[in-house]
């Protein structure tokens, strides 16, 4: 299966795609980033395999991926216990790292760092408003004065980048 292919069922499909996870998720900001994480998915399991049914292999994606994200946040409002004083909750260690987890996580940070200086600055204001603000694609849209599909295809792309470079870490000691 091609990516060309799964690029037309993917633009073909994704109003559906989107009302599924809006359903799911409750939040159409949450969703957008859902379905982003699909495409980025399925474009990786088709670089490593043939899929032969590709349109119930993304909306299973897309549905694990909501499922994930539901089980997560559940996780995280069942740890998070609104009696603690906020000095008790930071007074709690963080597991402790080998210094070989802190130099690769240094390095890391430095490619990520090199590739991201790399991007327009328009490309570097999308992803700062999306993954540091969490603005939603439309805010960012309506902020920079851009349609809703230019902060997708670029927030596609600099996600693409950010998970090449964290794939080649692994590769690398």
């Amino acid at each position: 299966m091609s990516q060309s292919r799964f690029n037309d069922v993917f633009i073909t499909q994704r109003t559906s795609l989107l009302r599924t996870l809006e359903r799911m998720v409750n939040n159409h900001s949450t969703a957008e980033d859902l379905l982003q994480e699909t495409y980025l998915r399925v474009t990786r399991a088709l670089s490593e395999r043939a899929i032969d049914h590709l349109e119930p292999f993304v909306f299973q994606t897309a549905r694990n991926l909501a499922l994930d994200h539901l089980r997560a946040r559940r996780i995280h409002s069942r740890t998070m216990v609104e009696d603690v004083p906020p000095e008790v909750v930071q007074s709690v260690a963080a597991p402790a790292s080998n210094a070989e987890d802190a130099v690769h996580a240094e390095q890391l940070l430095e490619r990520l760092n090199v590739r991201l200086s790399q991007l327009s600055p328009r490309q570097q204001q999308i992803f700062i408003l999306s993954r540091l603000h969490g603005h939603s694609y439309l805010e960012i849209a309506e902020k920079l004065g851009v349609s809703l599909s230019t902060v997708q295809k670029e927030l596609k792309l600099i996600m693409t980048i950010c998970i090449g470079v964290a794939e080649n870490s692994h590769s690398k000691p």
